[in-house]
C-alpha cells in the first residue's frame, strides 16, 4: 500500500542524467531518476551547481550577441527611411531576417546536432562580422533588406546552437532557472543596446554603427572559441533530410510561440518610431523599462517553474502579455509606455523559459538542437511576421491598430496551447 501511495505522489521519468569534468570538458551519461517538475525538489536539485565558469561564459557570448544585435535591429529601420524606403519597407527589415531564420532554424538546430554546437558558434560569429561590413557599404535600402534574408540563416544557427549548448550542462532539475538566468545576460544587452546605436547612429553615422556591430560579432567569435565542445550522442545515421530533420511536436506546440512573439515584432521595429509619434523622451523608454522589468521578475519566476511546474507559469504570462500589448495600444503617452512595458516585460521575460524547459522534458539530448530550431522557427515567424504586418499597419491605420492587432493575436495563444498540449504532449 505505501508502495502505491509512494508512486501517486511522486512522478518520476527515465533520463541520462550528465555529468562533466570541468577540466577535461569530457562528458559521462549516466541512466538515473529525474524529478517531475514541480512535484519533487529534493537534494538532487541541490547537489548540482548552476553557476560555473562554462554558464558565465556562455552568459558573456550571449551578452555580446545581443547587444550587437540590438544596436542594429531598431537603427535600421531609421536607416532604411534615410535611404528612401517607406515604413512598410522599415518593418520589413527585421521581417525578412526573422522569416530567413525561422525558415533555417531546422536545418542550422540539425547541423549543430550533428556536426558540434561550437563550431557553429564560431562560425556563425565570424560570418556575421562581414554581415556588418556588407551594411556598412550599402547605399540602397533594398540591397539592406537582401542582406537581411541572409544574416538571417546565420542568425538561427547562433540561436539554437547556443541555447542547445546551454541545455546540455544546466542541471535538469533546475533547467528553467538556469535558462531564465543566462536569459537575463541578454536582457542586460537589450536594456543599454539601443541607446548605445542610436547614439552611435546619430553621432557617427551609420558607418560607425556597423563598425561596432562586426567588432562585437569578432569578440562572439573569440568568446565561443574559449568553449569546450562536449562528447555528443550522435543522431540516427542516415540523409541528413528527411521527416526526422525536424522535431514535428515541438513545432506545432512552439506556434503558441508565434501568436505572441507576432507582438514582440511590431514592438522592437516601432516602438521608437511610436514614441516619437507622441513626443515621447526617450525614444528608447519601452525597451528599457522592459529589461529592468525583465531583470526583476525572471529571478523569481525562473526557479518558480522548476517548482510548481512550467505550465503554470507559461499560461499566467500569456495573459500578461496580451495586457501588455492592449496598454500600449490605448495610451501613448510616456506614462501609459512604460506601463505596458512593465506588465509585457513581465509576462514575456519568464514566458520563454518556462516553455523551452517544458518542451525539452519531451526531446532526447541528441535532438536538443533540432529542437530548438523549431522553436526558433515558430517564435521568428512570429516576429517577422509582427514587424511586416504593423509596418503595413502603422502605414494605413497608425500605431495603435497595430498593436491592437498584436494584442487579439495573443490573446489566441492561451486556448491554442491548451489544445495542442492535450494533442501531442499530455499523454507522452
Amino acid at each position: 500500500m505505501s508502495s502505491c501511495r509512494g508512486q501517486r505522489d511522486l512522478r518520476v521519468r527515465w533520463v541520462y542524467r550528465e555529468r562533466e569534468s570541468e577540466s577535461s570538458g569530457i562528458r559521462i551519461a549516466i541512466q538515473g531518476i529525474e524529478p517531475a517538475p514541480g512535484r519533487y525538489t529534493g537534494p538532487l536539485s541541490s547537489r548540482e551547481p548552476l553557476f560555473t565558469p562554462r554558464f558565465f561564459l556562455m552568459c558573456a557570448f550571449s551578452f555580446t550577441v545581443f547587444l550587437s544585435a540590438f544596436q542594429l535591429l531598431p537603427t535600421a529601420p531609421y536607416r532604411i527611411l534615410e535611404l528612401g524606403g517607406s515604413e512598410v519597407a522599415a518593418g520589413m527589415f527585421l521581417g525578412f531576417l526573422t522569416y530567413a531564420s525561422a525558415l533555417s532554424a531546422p536545418i542550422t538546430g540539425s547541423l549543430a546536432d550533428r556536426f558540434g554546437k561550437r563550431r557553429m558558434l564560431i562560425a556563425c560569429s565570424l560570418v556575421l562580422s562581414a554581415f556588418a561590413g556588407a551594411y556598412a557599404l550599402t547605399r540602397d535600402h533594398r540591397v539592406l533588406l537582401a542582406l537581411a534574408l541572409a544574416h538571417g540563416v546565420f542568425w538561427s544557427g547562433l540561436l539554437s546552437s547556443s541555447s542547445a549548448y546551454i541545455t546540455d550542462f544546466i542541471p535538469a532539475a533546475r533547467r528553467s532557472e538556469g535558462i531564465g538566468y543566462w536569459g537575463l545576460s541578454t536582457i542586460f544587452a537589450i536594456a543599454f543596446a539601443p541607446s548605445l546605436g542610436f547614439w552611435l547612429y546619430h553621432r557617427g553615422g551609420w558607418l560607425w554603427l556597423c563598425a561596432s556591430v562586426g567588432v562585437l560579432n569578432l569578440v562572439m567569435a573569440g568568446i565561443a572559441y574559449q568553449l569546450v565542445e562536449f562528447a555528443r550522442e550522435r543522431p540516427s545515421s542516415g540523409a541528413f533530410f528527411g521527416r526526422h530533420l525536424i522535431e514535428w511536436r515541438v513545432l506545432a506546440l512552439s506556434m503558441t510561440l508565434f501568436l505572441y512573439s507576432f507582438g514582440y515584432g511590431g514592438i522592437t521595429s516601432f516602438a521608437a518610431l511610436y514614441a516619437d509619434a507622441n513626443h515621447v523622451v526617450p525614444k528608447e523608454i519601452f525597451f528599457t523599462t522592459f529589461a529592468v522589468i525583465v531583470l526583476i521578475t525572471r529571478p523569481f519566476l525562473g526557479p518558480l517553474g522548476d517548482r510548481i511546474g512550467y505550465r503554470r507559469v507559461f499560461l499566467p504570462c500569456l495573459v500578461l502579455i496580451v495586457c501588455g500589448l492592449a496598454l500600449l495600444a490605448a495610451n501613448g503617452s510616456r506614462p501609459g509606455i512604460i506601463l505596458a512595458a512593465a506588465v509585457f516585460g513581465t509576462g514575456f521575460g519568464a514566458a520563454y523559459p518556462a516553455f523551452a524547459a517544458y518542451a525539452m522534458l519531451h526531446v532526447a539530448p541528441a535532438r536538443r538542437g533540432a529542437a530548438f530550431g523549431s522553436i526558433l522557427a515558430a517564435f521568428d515567424t512570429g516576429i517577422g511576421t509582427g514587424s511586416i504586418t504593423s509596418g503595413w499597419v502603422v502605414h494605413r491605420y497608425g500605431f495603435a491598430a497595430a498593436f491592437a492587432v498584436a494584442a487579439t493575436l495573443a490573446a489566441f495563444a492561451v486556448p491554442f496551447f491548451l489544445f495542442m498540449d492535450r494533442r501531442l504532449l499530455a499523454k507522452a
